[in-house]
């Protein structure tokens, strides 16, 4: 039979194991949180510009300077 000492003293150690976990879970959730924030900025710039391509090919006319390499 457990003495109430032992009872108290795993209770204290539940209660400390709960918190961490709850503290972890919050930093979890907030990471989870800003990475869904930035994957919707990427997915707004990957739509932004494949919209450009698309303007850039179906443009026209194009500059010839725009067409050199870049040691030029």
């Amino acid at each position: 039979m457990e003495q109430p000492h032992d009872v108290a003293r795993r209770l204290d150690e539940l209660e400390i194991k709960a918190s961490y976990t709850e503290d972890l879970l919050d930093q979890l959730n907030l990471t989870i949180y800003r990475q869904q924030q930035q994957i919707a900025r990427l997915v707004e710039e990957v739509v932004q510009l494949r919209q450009q391509g698309a303007d850039a090919t179906s443009g026209g006319t194009r500059n010839l300077r725009d067409e050199l390499p870049p040691h030029y």
